[in-house]
């Protein structure tokens, strides 16, 4: 791996990064020097989260794998106890672990709420609280938080989980101004409809009704959506701060 090492000696923790848009952004922040924290929630994720480990090895760069639900408490306790003991410190926080299913609101149920909030929200709570601590201390941190265009549009079918993407676009707001003056830098990326395994559960109908509406008339690609992050990440866009880019194809424009 030819390392750009703009984020040298930085360690950087990627919540659901063993598939789709946090799998991408892990690699991409390895091959830009970072120590590379691979989060996946369950068995069933270990192996796509370990060839991703070896992906990155393979090409020279550094990571580490942690299963940890972090939708739960004592697995986030366990998962930033188990990155300190590695390497001290955490640098660049990625807040992208997350789950879209798709249905019409009668059909959904508590369990529904309960699941996509916990997984969506309350996981940005748990990691940043204890994540926080050490930025505070190291007077140094960037934050970056995985939101949707959709928090902005609205959906049909997906009533829940843009209700919880808006969530977290007002979480970072909040938070931007409640470290804003610390060298700690709090911002989301809002990405529009990306292909990843996120689609899996929301029906082609329902796709071709969103890509109808982006004035590119496509899907976004991983790649598409993985510079916003890095952007962020970099001291040289310190002054970006509290703020939603969308990486969307044109979908919504503000």
């Amino acid at each position: 791996m030819q390392e750009k090492k703009i984020f040298k000696n930085k360690v950087a923790l990627i919540t659901g990064s063993s598939q789709g848009i946090g799998r991408a952004v892990a690699r991409e922040f390895a091959f830009n020097g970072a120590k590379v924290v691979i989060n996946y929630p369950s068995k069933s994720e270990e192996e796509n989260a370990f060839e991703l480990l070896q992906d990155i090895k393979s090409l020279g760069g550094e990571a580490i794998c942690v299963c940890a639900d972090v939708s739960d408490k004592k697995e986030v306790t366990i998962l930033i106890k188990k990155i300190i003991k590695q390497y001290k410190t955490i640098d660049i926080l990625i807040n992208n672990a997350g789950i879209a299913p798709g249905k019409q609101l009668i059909d959904y149920d508590e369990e529904d709420f309960d699941r996509i909030f916990n997984v969506n929200v309350k996981s940005i709570f748990l990691v940043t609280k204890l994540v926080l601590p050490y930025m505070y201390e190291n007077n140094y941190g960037k934050i970056i938080n995985t939101a949707s265009q959709h928090a902005f549009s609205g959906w049909p079918g997906l009533t829940l989980y843009t209700a919880s993407k808006g969530a977290i676009i007002s979480f970072t707001r909040s938070l931007a101004r409640e470290v804003g003056n610390k060298n700690i830098n709090v911002n989301c990326v809002a990405p529009g409809g990306t292909y990843t395994n996120i689609l899996e559960g929301v029906p082609e109908s329902m796709i071709n009704e969103v890509v109808s509406t982006i004035p590119k008339k496509r899907l976004a690609q991983v790649q598409d959506i993985v510079p916003s992050y890095i952007f962020l990440a970099l001291d040289e866009n310190s002054h970006f701060h509290g703020q939603c880019i969308s990486p969307n194809g044109g979908d919504v424009m503000r």
